[in-house]
């Protein structure tokens, strides 16, 4: 019997990291105390009360059962423009915001907008393992930008200069970063955006965790350039900033140009965004700015002691933390960090993800997720890394 075939370009796409890593909890048996899972990056404090009561009632509306404009409810596009607008000094409008279900799908969906099959995306390396796993999938090829522990892991625009090529579509940047932390100057930001201007190319700024920043940074001025519509996109999550990441709520930002194509992906993959959580984040983008600050207190307190413990240890290096992530550097004992990282899973209970999973030339590095935990597991992180070595 002949089976019909698969997709050869979901087949050549690598499997997906967190249920890769999650399954070596199966072998723990517990000997070093309750598993700490430091695999994925979300919120660990509950939703707003006041606003987990609105979600409530946006689930038990009966908005759910119809559905809605394939970009959003206006009203949330025009509360987060405005949010955006107070942040970066911008001239946002509603016209300009797509909410998606999701950070990810906006990325898919721009890099449909965008890009032809055969086409490259630079990414930065160490990179954000959905982003690789959304160009394969769509028949692109992710152009790795090498970025280096020295620099902090910020990227080098002169480096992006020299490696672009004609098949190259758009540069894309995280800041806060995801894997390392890392975040990007606005000077480097400026000089990527120069860069594109001047090949013709496309930037993508996914900014998930900029609530993450104190509010008296200005990420970068992107927004001030009067021709962004004509060069830049800007994606956003609402699961970490308002713990709702079970909902699926993003957005993309972009000019007219984008947008009406943007129109034909958004109805394809979409249709609309989840209905329900809308009114409630429309609610919360204009009530919740003590609670975020609060928030970032928490997640700030977290890295401290991450910090203070994990840094006193002889064998391990912390190359880079911020916001959600630490990236650490493995012993030189270590044989890899595919090892190193099952075998903190299987025999430690510590859970985390291995450096190739974020790109190629990082096979001396984990990730650790630690704002995902509290402060009492975060303490027992550095025995669990002791245990290793």
């Amino acid at each position: 019997m002949t089976l019909p075939s698969l997709s050869a370009r979901i087949r050549a796409t690598f499997a997906a990291p967190i249920p890769t890593a999650k399954a070596w909890i199966n072998r723990y048996d517990g000997r070093a105390g309750p598993v700490v899972d430091l695999t994925q990056a979300v919120p660990g404090y509950p939703t707003h009360p006041d606003l987990a009561q609105r979600l409530a009632e946006g689930a038990e509306s009966p908005i759910q059962a119809r559905y809605g404009t394939i970009d959003g409810d206006e009203a949330l596009r025009s509360a987060l423009a405005g949010d955006i607008n107070r942040v970066y000094g911008a001239d946002i409008a509603a016209g300009d915001v797509a909410i998606t279900a999701g950070a990810n799908l906006a990325f898919t969906m721009a890099m449909t907008v965008l890009c032809s099959v055969g086409d490259q995306v630079m990414l930065p390396v160490p990179w954000y393992f959905n982003n690789a796993m959304a160009l394969t999938m769509q028949g692109l090829e992710p152009l790795a930008l090498p970025c280096l522990a020295e620099d902090g892991f910020i990227p080098d625009p002169d480096r992006a200069a020299a490696l672009l090529t004609e098949r190259t579509r758009a540069i894309v940047l995280i800041s806060p970063n995801n894997p390392t932390g890392a975040v990007y100057p606005p000077e480097i930001i400026a000089r990527f955006a120069k860069l594109c201007r001047e090949r013709g190319i496309w930037l993508i700024v996914d900014e998930s965790y900029r609530d993450f920043l104190s509010p008296e940074i200005v990420p970068h001025h992107l927004f001030q350039d009067p021709d962004w519509r004509d060069g830049v996109l800007h994606l956003y999550s609402f699961s970490k900033a308002y713990c709702v990441a079970g909902h699926r709520v993003g957005a993309m930002v972009c000019g007219p140009r984008v947008r009406s194509e943007l129109n034909k992906v958004l109805d394809t993959m979409q249709i609309c965004p989840p209905r329900g959580p809308l009114p409630g984040l429309t609610w919360a983008i204009g009530a919740l700015d003590e609670w975020k600050s609060g928030n970032r207190a928490i997640i700030a307190e977290r890295a401290r002691v991450f910090r203070e413990g994990v840094g006193q240890l002889q064998d391990w290096k912390i190359d880079a933390l911020g916001t959600y992530f630490a990236y650490m550097r493995i012993p030189d004992s270590a044989k890899d960090a595919m090892m190193a990282a099952e075998t903190l899973a299987t025999e430690c209970g510590l859970v985390s993800l291995p450096g190739p999973f974020f790109g190629p030339g990082q096979d001396r590095h984990l990730r650790l997720a630690f704002a995902n935990v509290g402060l009492e597991a975060i303490a027992e992180v550095p025995a669990r890394l002791r245990a290793l070595t």
